[in-house]
């Protein structure tokens, strides 16, 4: 099924995106690889924010970690310069009449970057990995598409019941629930890369090392300092090597942005992002670079917590925002307001746009906002509104927007908000706990369909860490994953959208859109709308 990413004016870099450089230097210049002795090579300096969380695909279910996951290895479909997946590790496909077995013919020449093919079971493998309900991968429900999968993952199965297998060496049989349209789209998100089975087995730790490594895409790790730095070479066991024109990658690991910008200022790195003290003026910059991300913004109300508990509460404090000054005054780098969850750029069966044709399903409306806040405490016999606290994760655009919208609660509702920073890992690890009681929260498409923005919510997600539930919202979202229709599937979805927008466990604020600057000399660096970053066809003039 193809999407049809927009191009539009919008802009951002969220938390996580990556960013810098470019440059040409000679064989002195980082690690080895890439070009004979004396001659010049092509090395990209890159910035990934920070340490990957973990380099093991299922594990490091991040933007931090897809990034260098997606350059170091390669399932069987991959998405090319127009964002459609192609074929990867599978250089052909057959599927059933039913539209609900896939079988995979992988490219004989298909190796890893220790001179071993890459089999089938490789896949078998590491999809079962994924899946060992020990594991409690968080990727693990993007496979529930695949007999057997879900049963298995929730401890209710086998590993013998998921409907995978290596009929060969060379040949992945993959049998899935229902016809699935957006299934080899799917098989473009690093949790579906192959794992070196032998490799793994040996060393269950093979991941975190550079000399342990063993990847099968463009690139390979050179060498790797923690929490400092990570370079990567071109792997000549690539099958398809002679398409990557770099030499190298440098990735530095600097979370301030200042820094970055003014290491990108320097000639120390040819990629950026935009510090927001700077956004006015680097708008208008000759290497700025604006492309659409699929994702957004938002905030979370936790509804086992007081006041969120209170539907009309959860209402009056998205109906309180001003999401246009948010998009313009805190943000500031040609952003799109959100007045629903599911972004703009998914072409609908009949050729329109999901977000338009479901149209603004959150009103900026102060004073109905106020009018629901009195009838809420009115509902629970609040004289006092019960105190609130805003937590997000330690970060200088968090606090921004933190602080945007606290000014806004107060001076459209009357609240007055406190503000909490806490370290990013553990914000992240507490959200799951529903520890907060309202706080800032961030989607990056894994996959481009809108279902898998809508699916985060459902009552058993991982994503979903407000306590909200609604068994019609999980009934939808679940008869649409087995939908061969796609303008029913479509109808499901876009009133799925309804009743959370409805509901309000979440206020959607703003949608996103990758912004940073780049050295002219850079070409063909491409930022998939779904976040992932893509060096293959990378240049340096």
């Amino acid at each position: 099924m193809k999407r049809n990413w927009k191009l539009s004016m919008i802009a951002c870099l969220a938390a996580l995106v990556l960013l810098l450089s470019a440059c040409t230097a000679n064989n002195s210049a980082g690690g080895s690889g890439g070009g004979e002795e004396g001659e010049d090579k092509k090395v990209l300096r890159l910035n990934n924010g920070q340490e990957p969380t973990s380099l093991d695909p299922p594990e490091g279910f991040d933007s931090v970690s897809w990034v260098m996951v997606n350059n170091l290895m390669e399932g069987l479909t991959r998405l090319d310069e127009s964002h459609q997946p192609q074929a990867a590790i599978a250089e052909s496909w057959d599927v059933s009449e039913d539209g609900k077995e896939y079988t995979f013919h992988l490219r004989d020449d298909a190796k890893w970057s220790n001179g071993d093919d890459v089999t089938a079971n490789d896949f078998v493998y590491a999809w079962k990995h994924m899946l060992d309900p020990e594991q409690a991968y968080q990727p693990a429900f993007l496979a529930y598409v695949i007999e057997g999968a879900e049963a298995y993952n929730s401890g209710e199965g086998s590993a013998d019941d998921v409907a995978i297998e290596a009929v060969d060496e060379k040949t992945f049989k993959v049998t899935l629930t229902a016809p699935t349209g957006y299934f080899l789209n799917l098989l473009t998100n690093p949790a579906f890369f192959p794992v070196n089975e032998k490799v793994a087995e040996e060393n269950p730790e093979w991941f975190a090392e550079a000399d342990t490594y063993v990847s099968n895409g463009p690139f390979k790790i050179d060498s790797w300092s923690h929490d400092k730095e990570l370079i990567m070479v071109k792997n000549p066991e690539y099958w398809d090597v002679d398409t990557v024109k770099l030499d190298q990658v440098n990735w530095a690991m600097v979370a301030d942005r200042n820094t970055e910008y003014q290491m990108y200022q320097s000639g120390d790195l040819d990629r950026s992002s935009i510090p927001a003290d700077n956004a006015k003026e680097l708008m208008e910059s000759d290497e700025l670079v604006t492309e659409v991300q699929a994702g957004d913004q938002f905030l979370r109300f936790n509804v086992q917590k007081e006041p969120f508990t209170n539907e009309k509460i959860r209402k009056a404090f998205a109906m309180a925002m001003n999401r246009d000054d948010i998009v313009e005054f805190v943000r500031g780098i040609g952003e799109q307001p959100a007045r629903g969850f599911v972004p703009y750029g998914f072409e609908t069966p009949d050729g329109g746009d999901f977000r338009e044709e479901n149209g603004d399903l959150i009103q900026d409306d102060p004073a109905e906002a106020k009018k629901l806040l009195e009838e809420g405490m009115q509902e629970e016999g609040w004289d006092e509104l019960p105190a609130v606290t805003l937590t997000y994760g330690t970060n200088t655009e968090n606090e921004r927007l933190a602080e945007g919208v606290q000014n806004m609660l107060s001076e459209n509702l009357g609240v007055d908000v406190t503000l909490q920073t806490v370290e990013s890992s553990v914000f992240s690890e507490e959200q799951t706990k529903l520890v907060y009681q309202l706080f800032r929260g961030s989607f990056l498409a894994d996959y481009g369909d809108p279902v898998n923005f809508l699916e985060s919510f459902t009552t058993e997600s991982s994503s979903n860490r407000t306590g909200w539930s609604n068994e019609e919202y999980d009934q939808l979202i679940a008869d649409s994953k087995t939908q061969s229709d796609e303008a029913t599937r479509y109808e499901m979805l876009m009133e799925a959208e309804k009743i959370l927008m409805d509901e309000m466990p979440i206020a959607p604020l703003h949608f996103y859109q990758h912004v940073y600057l780049q050295k002219t000399n850079v070409k063909n660096v491409i930022m998939h709308p779904v976040g992932y970053l893509e060096l293959k066809w990378a240049d340096i003039e």
